[in-house]
């Protein structure tokens, strides 16, 4: 509520007919309330907890000293780069208004692709801590181990054909292989991809390094 206010004009509560305190999802960062405004929009809102974004640096610091201090670490491992990647990934997943604009770019990527939904993005209801985007119905990827063999399968050639596309053609990834960043459609069988707070453009010479890995495996 806090979040909210301090984000959205005064009065925004009276443009929605439904708006579930209750979250339908919750991570590190944030949760994720549905809503429906007057309009008919169904829509999924990514709320940022208060806070999250400035306590990042002194927490990832105290995990490095709780690991500097548990003896775990190889004599003479630079622990210092891999924090500063920690921490500018997270101070990246914080900004709603970068994670819209890759679902954005993903959404145009994947235009007229069979078996992949993603949710549209509501500009007018988006902040830097507020997303606003489609509520769509699915079911917990994982799920789909009890389908038949045919339709696992399929999933899965789906995943590995977008992975592969992502590293090699769109050089763009959605680098969190959350379980919860996937769910599936049994009516319909589409994958529905979510979170892209993570996604990361990858460059010509990393693409380039994984074509001569897997050409070498092959």
């Amino acid at each position: 509520k806090k979040v909210l206010a301090s984000e959205w004009p005064t009065g925004w509560l009276q443009q929605f007919s439904r708006f579930d305190v209750r979250p339908v999802a919750a991570a590190s960062i944030g949760q994720v309330h549905r809503a429906r405004l007057h309009d008919g929009r169904d829509m999924a809102i990514k709320v940022q907890y208060p806070g999250v974004a400035r306590s990042i640096d002194s927490d990832v610091a105290n995990v490095g000293a709780l690991i500097r201090m548990s003896g775990m670490l190889p004599k003479g491992f630079a622990l210092e780069p891999y924090l500063a990647e920690v921490t500018r990934q997270l101070h990246e997943e914080t900004d709603y208004a970068r994670e819209a604009a890759y679902l954005r770019r993903f959404t145009r990527l994947l235009a007229g692709t069979d078996g992949f939904v993603l949710p549209a993005v509501h500009s007018d209801w988006c902040t830097g801590r507020i997303l606003a985007m489609d509520f769509i119905e699915g079911r917990p990827i994982e799920e789909a181990a009890s389908q038949p063999l045919e339709t696992r399968e399929a999933i899965m050639g789906r995943l590995i054909d977008l992975t592969l596309k992502e590293l090699f053609k769109f050089k763009l990834m959605q680098s969190d292989p959350n379980f919860a960043n996937y769910r599936f459609d049994p009516a319909t069988g589409n994958i529905i991809l979510l979170d892209f707070g993570a996604a990361r453009d990858i460059g010509n010479e990393i693409s380039r390094c994984y074509r001569s890995l897997l050409v070498s495996g092959l």
